[in-house]
């Protein structure tokens, strides 16, 4: 684990240098300690930061430890830095991959179970609750839009309401990938105005499951071909929320998503520094 720890630190304060990001030398803690104890309370102690910043501070990784109240402001306050550190170390894994094929598909995380929709106090908005049909039930939550390479590592991402449907993801993510890549996904992307889009503007060919109604149906064997390539994005979902709580502990709705937010970033730095 602190070999790990250590490897997590030198990854983020590399990115933090590379993007040309200043520290305040008045600061006990830099940023990249912040960033670090989040990622590393999200891998390790499944997001139960009060453990992370104990052990932390108990092997002496992190002598100069700030106290809960002001780590939580710290961390909110950089949560924009986090999001564009993801991103970009996102590009650099783009760049080095020699795959062109990416997969692209959505799950929920839920803020609470149906029956205390009333009483949430992290936000009150009819959009926030979706559906979920492979389980034939709502939920009251965000929906996590995920853009990642054929073997797993996650590169984009964005977070729409639970009703939002997964075309939206299509404006709302960056897709900037290399010319001539591919992207698979289900057929709840089907937007034939996007797909010609990206296909002329960026060279991104959109692989899209047709549904039996489709205007643009597929022969056989592409059919197989891009049901057998997007299966593998089930399994990443997977690996993904078997470190969630059983619930997500949060306050304010802005440390639930920075909490999703670590849990995506810190099984990206698995995946891709394995």
């Amino acid at each position: 684990m602190l070999n790990e720890i250590i490897t997590v630190y030198a990854i983020i304060d590399d990115l933090l240098k590379a993007i040309g990001h200043n520290d305040d030398c008045r600061r006990d803690m830099s940023d990249a300690e912040i960033i670090t104890t989040a990622v590393c309370a999200a891998m390790f102690f499944n997001g139960n930061q009060t453990k992370a910043c104990s052990y932390l501070k108990d092997q002496s990784l992190i002598p100069n430890m700030l106290e809960k109240s002001r780590l939580n402001r710290r961390l909110h306050g950089i949560s924009m830095l986090i999001n564009d550190l993801f991103h970009q170390m996102g590009m650099i894994l783009k760049e080095l991959s020699d795959c062109t094929e990416y997969l692209l598909d959505s799950f929920p995380v839920q803020m609470c179970d149906n029956i205390r929709i009333f009483n949430v106090k992290l936000i009150k908005s009819k959009e926030y609750r979706g559906y979920i049909a492979s389980k034939k039930r709502y939920f009251y939550g965000v929906r996590v839009q995920l853009l990642t390479t054929k073997n797993g590592i996650p590169v984009e991402f964005v977070f729409l309401p639970g009703s939002a449907s997964d075309v939206r993801a299509l404006n709302a993510l960056p897709l900037n990938l290399p010319t001539g890549n591919e992207v698979y996904c289900d057929s709840a992307y089907t937007d034939y105005t996007v797909e010609d889009d990206l296909e002329q503007t960026s060279q991104i060919s959109l692989k899209v499951m047709r549904k039996k109604n489709s205007k643009r149906q597929d022969q056989p064997w592409n059919q197989y071909i891009k049901q057998h390539t997007r299966h593998y994005i089930k399994t990443v979902f997977s690996s993904i929320t078997c470190v969630f709580p059983k619930s997500i502990h949060a306050v304010t709705y802005e440390g639930f998503l920075l909490k999703l937010q670590a849990f995506i970033f810190s099984f990206t730095l698995q995946q891709a520094f394995r």
